[in-house]
């Protein structure tokens, strides 16, 4: 779905996006130095509200490598990371006491609320029996038949993170099929796996810049197609030497890509037809359903993949596939020499993970949840299209269940080559900051806001009310 303010007919995609150009050229509709006044006053405002987070993190925190615990906290655009005291429900406090709607949640990682209270039950039993010892016990047992029951594949291994799940699935997809390629969509992403870090430029598959100390040409074994684009896939397909098309049903990891009418069944049939296995990623589009967007749309995955929140912000992931792919797996393994696989991880599987997962499973990532989630997330949609048609921005918002987003340029967008082009960090940033001063977080890298059980009417009227008095200024 997705709904705000779209083309206007008869004119072309970007069209009045240039309307302050008298003061500049114009970012979404809005001047640079607009933009640049209101993001100052809102660092002002940031800063007198949080004078102990300012102390302990303005100089970065002692002892840890470019002063925070991992580089991309420092990706926040405040002036810096405010420090947490606590977070509960859909409510983040800082040190400071200031308390706000959480839209983040930990970028999907606490998409169900923070510690639901089934969770900290099964965390705080299984602390007490041990919390690795590289051995099954009864809530494994349980968590096996709840996955192969919730996402309809029959066979299940667990990592540590999506970027393990996928990485181990992408290796059995290569070892089955005897091929050494892999196909993704521009704009993808799918963890840290150095194979989908490829991006197309000028038409040609490139290793995405920034990538640190990565020599390698990525696309010698990569190739990289535009989501939505049946016959850019037929083409590449066609050499007959791709092993798995990975992918998620939704581009989320840009600004939201959508899936056109009809393109997940060619992508299954064509796939079918070139021997290719197809990976479906829901670590992002699990807010479409409890069994994912597959389940609710009527995919059929050969492997299936999905990390974040599958165990209530305890770090696990899960991986699956099908009979078919099973079987073919056991021959190959009878067949390979003896010898490390490159899959697994000593703490994956823990009895920590099979705990909190199990919780999820039964008691979290419920129906009558979801359809709590898909509720108030349609009112957050409705309520950001409206702010953004009441101030004549040209910009639009896109949703997948629980998981909204507004992005700062017409839509919808068909691929992730326009998805691209349709950033504008500098208002998204001066965005966030001023939604943070108004008691709403967002989540950082992109304009995504997710909606969980926890979530309150008012909190998302809140952050309604705090997106239009945004709007309202920038669009003056």
């Amino acid at each position: 779905m997705a709904i705000g303010r779209l083309e206007r007919p008869g004119k072309a995609r970007g069209e009045g996006l240039n309307r302050h150009s008298a003061a500049g050229p114009a970012i979404g509709g809005v001047t640079p130095e607009r933009i640049a006044a209101f993001r100052a006053r809102q660092a002002e405002t940031y800063l007198r509200a949080r004078p102990r987070s300012h102390r302990k993190m303005a100089g970065g925190a002692e002892g840890f490598l470019g002063g925070v615990p991992m580089h991309w906290m420092r990706d926040w655009p405040m002036p810096f990371p405010f420090v947490v005291d606590r977070a509960e429900g859909a409510t983040i406090t800082d040190i400071d006491g200031n308390e706000l709607a959480d839209f983040c949640l930990g970028d999907t990682g606490s998409m169900f609320g923070h510690s639901p209270a089934p969770v900290a039950r099964a965390i705080r039993r299984q602390a007490r029996r041990g919390l690795a010892y590289m051995l099954p016990n009864e809530d494994a047992l349980e968590v096996g038949k709840l996955l192969a029951e919730r996402f309809g594949l029959p066979l299940w291994q667990i990592a540590t993170t999506a970027t393990d799940a996928n990485r181990f699935a992408l290796r059995v997809a290569r070892a089955v099929t005897g091929r050494d390629r892999i196909l993704v969509f521009n704009g993808c992403y799918h963890g840290a796996v150095d194979e989908t870090m490829v991006r197309l430029k000028d038409g040609r598959a490139v290793n995405r810049p920034g990538l640190a100390g990565e020599f390698r040409d990525l696309a010698a074994r990569t190739r990289v197609v535009e989501f939505n684009d049946v016959a850019a896939l037929e083409a590449a397909l066609a050499h007959g030497d791709v092993a798995c098309v990975i992918t998620e049903p939704v581009l989320t990891n840009s600004c939201m890509v959508l899936p056109q009418e009809g393109f997940h069944a060619a992508l299954r049939e064509a796939t079918r037809r070139h021997g290719t296995l197809l990976l479906i990623d829901e670590t992002h589009t699990i807010s479409t359903g409890p069994g994912g967007y597959s389940r609710a749309h009527g995919l059929e995955p050969d492997l299936f993949v999905l990390g974040k929140p599958v165990a209530g912000g305890v770090p696990a992931s899960v991986w699956g596939m099908s009979e078919e792919v099973a079987r073919r797996w056991a021959a190959y393994r009878e067949a390979r020499e003896p010898g490390y696989s490159g899959m697994g991880t000593t703490l994956s599987a823990n009895p920590l993970q099979f705990a909190a997962m199990r919780a999820t499973l039964e008691d979290v990532m419920t129906d009558d949840a979801c359809r709590r989630m898909d509720r108030l997330a349609a009112r957050l949609a409705r309520g950001l299209a409206a702010a953004i048609e009441r101030h004549g921005l040209p910009w639009h918002v896109a949703r997948v269940g629980a998981r909204v987003e507004f992005i700062c340029a017409p839509g919808p967008l068909r691929n992730g080559g326009e998805a691209e082009a349709a950033h504008a960090p500098d208002l998204e940033a001066a965005i966030h900051v001023g939604l943070v001063n108004r008691g709403c977080l967002i989540a950082p890298f992109h304009n995504m806001m997710l909606v969980s059980p926890a979530t309150k009417k008012r909190q998302v009227d809140l952050l309604v009310a705090a997106f239009d008095d945004i709007t309202k200024e920038l669009s003056r």
